[in-house]
């Protein structure tokens, strides 16, 4: 939180004027808002990794070389590792591994990167595939061997299911030889540089036995020591991505051969010593997304860490324009940034969004944590879904808050910058997010996963009105749907073209869905507090998100009588009365998102600001001379 000592800071500097905007946040508002944001879980799941992540080895660190910072980012995963008392329980509660995502997501990118693939891909699909424990896991959950996934080829992105990698068993002596076949076989960008000591990969291969391809399974393949790559294995570097230090190169394989035990099947398939292929599962993309189940899971890691990006920009931004002061029109005093309503609405649009975002990843991390979901099928078409609009938003949120940051924004010790990269690289992770888009428009129009919401009650909705404004996202899905469905069933010569006739309105039916998920996510939170103040706060809070969210689409709702005339030309007025009533609490609500100062560290944002522009020698120190 912003200290007291920061404000007398300011005072004296001239840089806040008290009788202009709230200097503090009500920290008892902001505590039971946190408790709202975090489940009433903050002290059990986040709070010890912000204890971790104070010390002083995850501090940001200036100039730095790519190497240098590749190096400390597995420098600084080893250490997490080593205060993970279990790491296979950490790998499958799902609860507490999207907490760790969270705050590892404001510290470092690629430290991010790194416990993602080796948390969640590498270690939990070995889990989930090598269920009574074949392969020795202690070298991976102590680090001394960090695991790496090779799933992706250069000519295989999204459709990794026809991928060209071949393992193909040897009965004379129950092995496997793996090999890359083309250039467009070359396994793309897994983290198999040199930097993070030995390392080994779970390889996405053909099976292939007695001349028959049983599809893709994953295989357990020991990649490079202290000495380099091993035989048969080459690795090449990538070029630089800015703002990340993951050491992602391009891998191929020259007749590796691999024992039995490198193949990894679960409980859905195996293979005989003679070649012989057993399976309950006939289809072979259906066991190839059974290997690969963990993306579900890192589709949630990676959204929370761009949402907790997210938030610590927001944090930044309107701390910064609380003490950012500017000249004010018709007057001779200066002002805060933030009192003038263009900055202001732009940040607190954002807030909005970062609270219903937070708030359905919530919803979902806790449905996907659920043995017992009854909707299990729902939630698998839920995640995608939400794994792209969180990601995106979180991309404008942080955008936006660079710019009302102005030039501090671009300096890295300010964070802004360095949080966009890894939300760049998680909007294309784990499925690109217009791809798994695609396919769950499919899903919703073909009924999959997917249940349409009950019309409301027949007549115009007042926008003014916080409850019922919901009614309107309804109505907003329930027409998308409509096109959609239409435009699905025109005419055409063949089924790419009827597709391509339907795809742009159902992904409008798709924004619309996960839009509307969120504010009913957020209704369902507000109504918890006891408190009238935080209820209040949060009403206010959703019913701004659930207006900017309808804006746009204010024409269709009124050509189909789900507004008047009056409510449409009234609405740019309630929106601003929204935001006058929001912008005294913008402090409060950005505080409420519990990122520490240690943890934050942007000098424009906390205590350090004064002390990292002052200089000591400089002719202001000195009293001029009479």
């Amino acid at each position: 939180m912003i200290s007291t000592a920061a404000v007398e800071i300011a005072r004296t500097e001239g840089d806040l004027h008290t009788d202009d905007m709230p200097l503090l946040p009500d920290p008892a508002l902001a505590s039971r808002l946190t408790d709202v944001l975090f489940a009433g879980r903050f002290d059990e799941l986040h709070r010890p990794w912000t204890e971790l992540l104070r010390r002083e080895v995850f501090r940001y660190r200036d100039g730095l070389s790519q190497e240098a910072r590749s190096e400390l980012a597995y420098e600084r995963l080893r250490i997490v590792n080593r205060d993970i008392e279990s790491v296979e329980d950490l790998v499958t509660d799902t609860s507490r591994l999207v907490a760790l995502h969270e705050w590892l997501g404001v510290v470092d990118g690629s430290l991010t990167t790194l416990a993602t693939v080796h948390y969640n891909l590498f270690l939990g699909s070995l889990l989930g595939l090598d269920p009574l424990g074949k392969v020795d896991r202690t070298p991976f959950t102590t680090l001394d061997q960090y695991g790496t996934v090779l799933i992706t080829e250069l000519g295989y992105g999204n459709n990794a299911a026809r991928l060209e990698t071949t393992a193909t068993h040897h009965p004379e002596s129950d092995t496997f030889v793996l090999t890359t076949p083309s250039r467009d076989a070359q396994k793309f960008m897994p983290n198999t540089g040199p930097v993070g000591g030995d390392k080994s990969g779970l390889v996405a291969a053909r099976l292939v036995a007695r001349g028959q391809d049983h599809g893709v399974f994953l295989f357990l393949v020991p990649l490079r020591d202290e000495r380099g790559p091993l035989p048969g294995i080459r690795i090449r570097p990538l070029s630089q991505t800015p703002g990340s230090a993951v050491d992602h190169a391009i891998t191929s394989f020259d007749h590796v051969r691999l024992d039995r035990t490198a193949l990894l099947t679960g409980d859905h398939a195996d293979l005989d010593p003679d070649g012989t292929f057993h399976s309950a599962i006939r289809n072979r993309r259906q066991r190839f997304l059974r290997s690969i189940h963990r993306v579900t899971t890192g589709k949630l890691c990676l959204a929370a860490a761009a949402l907790s990006g997210a938030r610590a920009t927001l944090t930044i931004a309107v701390r910064h324009a609380h003490r950012r002061h500017t000249s004010a029109p018709g007057s001779h005093s200066h002002v805060p940034v933030f009192a003038h309503r263009g900055h202001q609405s732009r940040l607190l649009a954002a807030t909005a969004r970062a609270y219903a975002a937070t708030l359905l990843m919530r919803e979902v991390v806790r449905r996907r944590s659920d043995p017992n979901d009854p909707r299990p099928t729902e939630t698998e078409v839920l995640v995608p879904i939400v794994k792209g609009w969180a990601t995106w938003q979180a991309r404008d949120i942080v955008t936006e808050c660079r710019e009302r940051c102005g030039a501090q924004g671009l300096l890295s010790a300010n964070r802004i910058v360095d949080l966009l990269t890894p939300i760049e690289g998680a909007i294309t992770a784990e499925g690109d997010n217009l791809v798994i888009w695609t396919k769950a428009a499919a899903d919703l129009l073909t009924g999959r996963g997917y249940e349409p919401p009950r019309p409301p009650p027949a007549g115009p909705v007042d926008p003014a009105d916080p409850e019922a404004v919901l009614d309107l996202l309804v109505h907003h899905e329930l027409t998308c749907l409509a096109r959609a469905g239409d435009r699905l069933a025109e005419p055409a010569d063949d089924p790419l073209e009827r597709w391509n006739h339907a795809v742009d309105p159902a992904l409008e039916l798709v924004e619309a869905h996960v839009t509307r998920r969120a504010a009913e996510s957020f209704l369902a939170a507000s109504r918890r507090p006891a408190d009238p103040a935080t209820r209040a706060l949060l009403a206010q809070t959703l019913h701004l998100f659930a207006l900017e969210i309808l804006t746009p689409h204010t024409g269709p709702l009124l050509a189909d009588g789900h507004l008047t005339a009056d409510a449409v030309r009234a609405l740019p007025r309630t929106v601003e009365r929204l935001r006058t009533r929001l912008a005294p609490h913008a402090l409060t609500l950005v505080e409420a998102f519990a990122v520490p100062d240690t943890i934050l560290e942007a000098p424009i944002a906390t205590d350090r600001y004064a002390r990292t522009y002052d200089d000591p020698h400089g002719p202001w120190q000195s009293k001029p001379s009479e």
